[in-house]
């Protein structure tokens, strides 16, 4: 974990409001994993006060990319940055996803902004394992598909693709593809991996989770985000350190 001053190498608006910067930045770059996450200082400024994280979105060569969506007053601040500015990144941060398990299809699955550190999963994973992806959103002006492969769908109004939610989907690809064994990464809003996390342990089909929550140090000082633990419901892990990512059979959502 370092903090260090990277400059912003290049920025890109995918949708309305989605922004994705390129940040040249060796020691991350070469350093992190998928899943993993940064806690960027947004300005200079007192206000906002405390930095927000952001997972990797794809990494290339000495650079990292991240993505956010204009939200709140300090994403929108981020968003004023401009190519050739610096950015105070601490880093990397948590736990990712473990991609040395036994199995032959990785699904990958995606809710809104939550396809955001798929992108690096998929650059890794792409020539050692099938890869099926399935992206849902509200609206297909909420679905998210930079950097993703064999994209499958989902919108909850039926503008693109599946009508319905995304788990909806993954029930429906289960019943089709047969008993290929499989492993899930996901990430997206809490009703999603709450509806995942009970359709996967129905299945036995392993199944890890990206969660989300607010932070302020970021590595487990603060003991501000606290999240249940599925083995003794009396102790609490913690999202920036014992996570982000946990398999889902870990944690209570």
């Amino acid at each position: 974990m370092n903090i260090t001053e990277n400059q912003i190498e290049e920025i890109k608006e995918l949708e309305h409001n989605i922004h994705l910067f390129k940040v040249k930045s060796p020691e991350i770059a070469n350093n992190i994993n998928p899943g993993e996450f940064l806690n960027i200082r947004i300005s200079e400024l007192a206000i906002p006060l405390l930095r927000r994280p952001f997972s990797v979105c794809d990494v290339e060569n000495d650079s990292f990319y991240f993505m956010f969506n204009t939200m709140g007053a300090g994403t929108k601040l981020l968003a004023l940055k401009k190519p050739g500015e610096f950015i105070d990144v601490l880093g990397p941060l948590g736990n990712g996803f473990n991609i040395e398990d036994d199995f032959d299809r990785a699904i990958i699955i995606g809710g809104g902004l939550g396809a955001a550190p798929f992108p690096f999963l998929t650059r890794l994973l792409k020539d050692k394992k099938e890869i099926i992806t399935l992206i849902g959103g509200r609206t297909k002006k909420d679905v998210i598909t930079y950097g993703l492969e064999n994209i499958s769908v989902a919108t909850d109004d039926g503008s693109l693709g599946f009508k319905g939610n995304v788990v909806e989907l993954l029930g429906k690809k289960l019943d089709e593809t047969g008993n290929v064994k499989s492993k899930i990464f996901a990430c997206g809003p809490t009703p999603m991996l709450k509806a995942l996390k009970i359709l996967t342990e129905q299945k036995n089909i392993e199944c890890e989770i990206s969660t989300e929550c607010a932070m302020a140090c970021g590595f487990g000082i603060c003991q501000g985000c606290p999240i249940q633990s599925a083995a003794d419901e009396d102790k609490f892990l913690l999202v920036c350190k014992d996570g982000p990512v946990f398999n889902s059979k870990e944690v209570i959502l």
